[in-house]
C-alpha cells in the first residue's frame, strides 16, 4: 500500500510559479511510475506528466511544467511556470507499479492522492 499527500497548491497570477510536492510512503518508491493529473470544475481528470523511465507531458504543458522525482526522499514535484487561468484545477500525484500500457491513462495508476487545488487568476 502507498500513500501519497500533495502539498503546494494556491492562488497565483497568470505567468506566475508555483511547485507542487507529492510524499509517497513505502520502500519501493524508485520502482513506480509517478503521474501527475488535474482535474477542472466539470471536467474530466486529465493526464499533466509522468515520470517512470522517461518523463512525458500533456501537449497543454510541455515546456511549462516539469516533473522531477528524488528518490531519495520518496517524492515526487511538479514545476508550474508562465502559469495560465486554464491551469486551474485540482492536481493529484498518482503511483502505478509495473509497466504501463499507456501513462496517460488515469486507470493505469493505483494509488491517488487527495488533490490539492492550483487557482490561477487573469
Amino acid at each position: 500500500q502507498v500513500q501519497l499527500v500533495e502539498s503546494g497548491g494556491g492562488l497565483v497570477q497568470a505567468g506566475g510559479s508555483l511547485r507542487l510536492s507529492c510524499a509517497a510512503s513505502g520502500r519501493t518508491f524508485s520502482s513506480y511510475v509517478m503521474g501527475w493529473f488535474r482535474q477542472a470544475p466539470g471536467k474530466e481528470r486529465e493526464f499533466v506528466a509522468t515520470s517512470g523511465r522517461s518523463t512525458y507531458y500533456a501537449d497543454s504543458v510541455k515546456g511549462r511544467f516539469t516533473i522531477s522525482r528524488d528518490n531519495a526522499k520518496n517524492t515526487v514535484y511538479l514545476q508550474m511556470s508562465s502559469l495560465k487561468p486554464e491551469d486551474t484545477a485540482v492536481y493529484y500525484c498518482a503511483a502505478a507499479k509495473g509497466i504501463l500500457r499507456r501513462q496517460s491513462a488515469p486507470s493505469e495508476y493505483d494509488y491517488w492522492g487527495q488533490g490539492t487545488q492550483v487557482t490561477v487568476s487573469s
